[in-house]
């Protein structure tokens, strides 16, 4: 197998093809027996984006009263 060069801290990175490479990544990431997780990504990670997808939804809806709102409040001050 071919070895990349790469930094002092880092072990030396192998080229695999995709099979063993996802092995690899799997076992790597597997926490070891012993080992205390380190928390749930993926589940900060959904609320983010739901709350972000929220958001989103209700500006989209919101905007057309919100300019309304504005031009009201805009033209009575002009008066």
């Amino acid at each position: 197998m071919k070895t990349i060069a790469s930094s002092s801290s880092v072990a030396p990175v192998r080229k695999l093809s995709g099979g063993a490479l996802l092995v690899n990544f799997v076992s790597r990431a597997a926490p070891r027996p012993g080992e205390q997780e380190r928390g749930d990504v993926p589940g900060w990670v959904m609320i983010t984006l739901m709350s972000a997808v929220l958001v989103a939804g209700l500006l989209a809806l919101a905007t057309p009263a919100l300019n309304d709102l504005f031009t009201q409040a805009m033209s009575k001050v002009g008066k």
